[in-house]
């Protein structure tokens, strides 16, 4: 006989019974834990209520034609299977069964039958399990009331193992279709005062010997979901004495009400009281070490405190734990400022180079663009060569000013005199720039390389980094600027004169403007439309891995057909777009040489998805209709003065896109030069490989190019070579303080994120919510990780990380600001983006579950 309901205790839940969130809870239960009471519906019912309605062949036709590269065959399959679910109903034996377990359940609660709460929790076969992060797929409620109310809830919790999140993980797991069910945890509700997450071994740095506690008022959805950074308690497993603790300002709180839950305001008097008292939370800590010791495992477990009392609600196991960060691997990192006056930030020139800098880079480019900018400060009368400083700092780069009263006249000065004139000067100012970067280009292209001698093609690279940098002032002190203020103004007499609510943001009527980085979107996708209607071509540009695509195309023998002219005008293609820079470092390739992101963009506009010619036109109409129905209701004079600085933000706009789409036009050169000497270095004996050359300092290159020019052996520097690999990748794991000193003015403008929360801060740049799996990619070399609809996580991004963009469900940087490109796309792709965390690369993993809020500012971490 087919068992429908079990007790949440009883012996018999089984995995393929009650799920993982289910056997959980049915093993702490035995075990004396103190658990809410409940019960289960087991697999079996799913069953019954499937075959009831003859779902399974309909809902496994659906399933047929998906294929999880493409999110649109997964939304179709899921919501064929929701309408099924939904027309579906419940067999009366089974509701019965249902009915009767509610009665006996509210039966032991304090409140009336007709009152006690419940909570309906979806438990998966596939799920809280330690290989498969699979929490959260499904669907839960809380705060319900009475056996109609959770029979409804059951048969939603039933369709939610089939959406379309869900579909695409489990084939990613390779797990069947036909070999998952879904059971239900029916369980009180407790009306907890406050709620939390522990986690028996510390999430962040991955120590097992911490227990971390986060703490809230009110229900555990607050936290859960990121709407309040909660307090935070770091305690000892073994002694549950208390070694750290962070107080928040909790302004949200979940609270009940009659038909479910709401975020409601803390009261004021709890705003910032500690949620927990030490003893409380070291009582919760050894709840904590002894379900770790019941799993032999660590475990992130979901706990509430009612009138003094604890309960443990969920309890799984964390999939995934940090290595121990290189900060705590030793002694604690010096961050030296180079002058006791100076304020130095992770800004500016800083953006392009959000990783730590190779030495060739430190030693070769970065005194360059110092020098750079400091031409352009005595240009306009700023004279002091030491009030702007660019310093490399354990290998990462910062800017900034050494403040005296006469640096600060002169710069206010400059400001209020010169200011206005770059800014209308500043198109002609960055095309003139600009042709000087190409005559340098060109110059040095014109040269046979194998004709240069080692120094010559050492004052190429130098040559050509300092038309660059000259470019990146130029860009800094009038493309850049130009463009902000424009939008700045527009967006302030907007908000001030004009706005209504209803009315849209001020940005969204500057979307779609023609700049580099959309040409390049649409070049691209002209290629994809053409490739799109040769037949064998199209299958194989789909079906291949794009890593695998460059290396066809560079292959003698292709035998697709199609292949060659794709080949040809993707070359063409690479040679007017493929210098955008991934990085400003160059020891990073550039597009042209790793096109793999523009092969996964061409893969999306195979499908027909993010046509950027509908998506230009869709924000001009919009644009349009906007800009008319506001202009009707206007008087003259605000009308006339409305459609003036829109004019001007609209003209302006692209000066910034293009002048950071623009700054590698000489890389592709700079590159090969210095290529082609590491290429001599290394048939030397002085490196083991050509791009070896990068981690080499200018002064040891220019040494080894003289003895190259002499005959004179050289001495391998192999071993010193992977000594400062090593020490780059371990800088690279660390969080660079975003300011210099760490405390100051400066700081107040710059996210804090303290090193306990689970809750991250940083600029909201993009409005809307999604949770997703993270992707993180410190640069080209990671791209090939991303799957569709994952959150990306990064330094920061350029024009060439565009393609990108089409796949990701959100966005999340260590740096850059509300008018950088992350922000600018983010907003016209409508994905939500919070930029500035300082610390999304590194602590955020790959594949862990987060939620970007967008228009908070606020990034959610899960252990698991």
């Amino acid at each position: 006989m087919d068992i429908f309901i079990l007790p949440l205790s009883d012996e018999r839940a089984t995995l393929e019974s009650v799920g993982g969130k289910g056997l959980s809870l049915a093993k702490l239960s035995r075990a004396g834990l103190p658990v809410p009471d409940g019960f289960h519906i087991t697999t079996e019912a799913y069953r019954r209520f499937v075959d009831f309605n003859q779902l399974q062949p309909r809902l496994l036709a659906a399933l047929q034609p998906v294929d999880s590269a493409r999110p649109d065959s997964l939304d179709q399959a899921s919501s064929a299977i929701g309408e099924l679910f939904s027309a579906a109903r419940i067999p009366e034996d089974l509701a019965s069964a249902i009915r009767d377990a509610c009665v006996q359940l509210a039966a032991g609660g304090q409140e009336s039958r007709l009152e006690q709460p419940v909570a309906v929790r979806s438990s998966a076969t596939a799920e809280d399990l330690p290989g498969a992060s699979f929490a959260g797929q499904q669907e839960s409620y809380l705060n319900l009331r009475g056996s109609q109310e959770v029979l409804a809830a059951v048969q939603k919790c039933w369709a939610s193992l089939w959406t379309a999140r869900a579909i695409a993980y489990r084939a990613r797991q390779g797990i069947p279709p036909e070999a998952v069910a879904l059971a239900v945890v029916v369980q009180q509700l407790v009306p907890a005062e406050a709620s939390g997450v522990m986690f028996t071994a510390n999430p962040i740095n991955g120590r097992r010997q911490e227990i971390m506690i986060t703490a809230a008022w009110g229900l555990g959805e607050a936290i859960v979901s990121g709407a309040v950074t909660p307090d935070t308690w770091i305690i000892d497993n073994g002694t549950a004495a208390v070694l750290r603790r962070e107080t928040a300002q909790k302004l949200r709180m979940t609270v009940r009400t009659e038909s479910g839950t709401r975020l409601a305001r803390v009261p004021g008097k709890l705003k910032k009281k500690p949620v927990l008292s030490d003893a409380r939370a070291a009582e919760l800590a050894r709840l904590g070490a002894r379900i770790e010791q019941l799993y032999a495992m660590p475990m992130d477990i979901e706990w509430t405190l009612l009138d003094g009392t604890l309960a443990i609600v969920q309890a799984r196991p964390i999939t995934a734990l940090p290595p121990v960060v290189a900060e705590e691997a030793g002694p604690p990192l010096e961050w030296p400022v180079p002058h006791p006056k100076a304020m130095l930030a992770r800004g500016s020139f800083a953006e392009f180079v959000p990783e730590p800098v190779s030495p060739l880079f430190a030693t070769l480019a970065v005194p360059i663009a110092r020098d750079a900018t400091l031409k352009l400060m005595s240009n306009i009368g700023v004279t002091d060569k030491d009030s702007y400083l660019f310093a490399v700092i354990n290998d990462y780069v910062y800017v900034g000013f050494r403040f005296t009263p006469r640096m600060i006249w002169q710069f206010l000065k400059a400001t209020l005199l010169l200011f206005p004139r770059m800014l209308k000067s500043a198109g002609a100012q960055a095309a003139a720039a600009r042709e000087r970067v190409l005559a340098a280009r060109d110059k040095w292209q014109a040269r046979a390389l194998d004709a240069l001698t080692p120094s010559e093609l050492v004052q190429g690279a130098q040559d050509l980094f300092a038309a660059t940098a000259e470019y990146y002032t130029v860009a800094q002190s009038g493309s850049i600027p130009t463009a902000t203020m424009s939008e700045a103004t527009f967006g302030g007499f907007y908000k001030a004169l004009v706005k209504r609510a209803g009315d849209p943001e001020p940005a969204r009527l500057l979307f779609g403007t023609e700049n580099q980085a959309l040409r390049a979107e649409k070049a691209l996708y002209d290629l994809t439309m053409w490739a799109r209607q040769e037949t064998a071509l199209a299958s194989y540009l789909r079906t291949a891995p794009a890593a695998e695509i460059p290396a066809a195309l560079r292959s003698d023998s292709r035998t697709v057909p199609g292949l060659d002219e794709f080949s040809r005008r993707f070359e063409a293609h690479l040679r007017e777009f493929g210098q955008t820079l991934y990085d400003l470092d160059f020891a990073k390739p550039v597009p042209a040489e790793n096109p793999e992101p523009l092969l996964q963009a061409v893969k999306i506009y195979l499908e027909g998805k993010q046509n950027p010619y509908e998506r230009q036109q869709a924000a001009a109409s919009f644009r349009e209709r906007t800009v008319a129905s506001i202009s009707r209701r206007l008087d003259p004079l605000r009308r006339k003065y409305f459609l003036k600085v829109l004019k001007w933000a609209l003209e302006t706009a692209p000066l910034r896109e293009d002048s950071i789409a623009e700054m590698g036009l000489a890389y592709p050169q700079l590159r090969r030069m210095l290529n082609e000497l590491g290429r001599r270095l290394a048939q030397a004996g002085a490196i083991a490989d050509p791009e070896d050359i990068y981690w080499l300092e200018l002064h040891e290159v220019q040494a080894m190019a003289a003895q190259l020019e002499r005959g004179a052996p050289l001495q391998n520097t192999a071993e010193e070579v992977e000594r400062r690999k090593a020490k780059w990748h371990k800088m690279r794991r660390i969080s660079p303080p975003p300011t210099l000193p760490k405390t100051g003015w400066l700081s107040r403008f710059y996210p804090s994120n303290e090193p306990l929360s689970m809750t991250l801060k940083g600029l909201g740049a993009s409005a809307g919510k999604v949770t997703a799996p993270a992707c993180v990619m410190l640069g080209p070399e990671d791209f090939g990780k991303m799957h569709d609809g994952d959150v990306i996580v990064a330094g920061i991004t350029t024009p060439a990380w565009t393609p990108l963009f089409a796949r990701a469900a959100g966005i999340v940087t260590d740096i850059g600001g509300p008018l950088s490109h992350s922000s600018i796309v983010a907003r016209e792709y409508g994905i939500p983006a919070v930029l500035a965390t300082g610390v999304g690369t590194r602590r955020i993993r790959d594949g862990q579950r987060i939620t970007v809020d967008g228009g908070a500012g606020l990034v959610a971490l899960r252990a698991a």
